[in-house]
């Protein structure tokens, strides 16, 4: 496993953490009744800080847990044939990654931190045992993973099916509506991944991407200062990509 700090924390600890935490609504089922959320504090074995440029898990390592995550923003990657990572997700707060890792006991990508961050770790098993006395737990860790299984297919399409200015709108709608789900701006975002990285995510090349950002930039849908984007036309890259999304049916 990586080599980071692991913080053990007592029992009142993690109860001030997780049923007060601010993004409790995204990663904890809703409707529990107050024993129920007592159980469900105990299933959080520890929090777990990751500094910039590490890893949570490699591929390969075996699986245990569960990770929700409380602050920062992570990618997931695999080793291309020629050695380099092709990106294959970006998570953040209030997300929860390792799901991958169910199927056979074992990682089979890395989560690396791309900025410092710390998530809750939930051991697998402990999930499992509470699921078959909780409902409410069993059916959110299903819609988490049906929410995984849609996302993948929406990447798929992505991919498959549209032109570079597409695919940057709706990398771009994508990222500001689940930032704005929690509690950011409908309009202004940080990117925390380099413009590599969204190219790796989305298929482009590095000078396509910095291209079609220069386009949006031009057309006035968006405004560009190094990391910081703000969108300033909404409908027009949502025209984009339905309009893409009109051509498939």
């Amino acid at each position: 496993m990586t080599d980071v700090k692991i913080q053990s924390m007592n029992p009142q600890a993690i109860k001030v953490a997780c049923s007060n935490c601010n993004l409790r609504e995204l990663c904890m089922p809703l409707g529990l009744n107050a024993e129920e959320i007592d159980r469900l504090d105990l299933m959080v074995a520890n929090r777990r800080k990751i500094k910039r440029g590490e890893a949570l898990f490699r591929n390969g390592d075996k699986f245990s847990s569960l990770y929700a995550i409380r602050t920062g923003f992570f990618k997931t990657c695999v080793a291309s044939e020629d050695g380099r990572d092709q990106v294959t997700g970006f998570q953040m707060a209030g997300e929860i990654i390792g799901l991958d890792g169910i199927v056979s006991d074992h990682h089979s990508c890395d989560a690396v931190a791309l900025e410092d961050a710390e998530v809750c770790v939930m051991p697998f098993d402990r999930i499992e045992d509470l699921s078959r006395e909780i409902n409410g737990l069993q059916r959110h860790v299903h819609k988490i993973m049906s929410r995984e299984i849609v996302r993948e297919h929406g990447v798929m399409l992505l991919l498959g099916s549209m032109r570079a200015e597409e695919r940057l709108a709706a990398f771009l709608l994508n990222l500001v509506q689940r930032l704005h789900a929690r509690g950011f701006s409908q309009s202004e975002l940080i990117l925390r991944m380099t413009r590599e990285e969204i190219g790796s995510y989305l298929g482009l090349k590095l000078e396509t991407v910095s291209r079609t950002f220069s386009k949006f930039v031009e057309d006035g849908m968006v405004e560009v200062k190094q990391r910081h984007v703000r969108i300033l036309d909404t409908e027009a890259l949502n025209r984009l990509v339905n309009h893409q999304g009109g051509e498939c049916h």
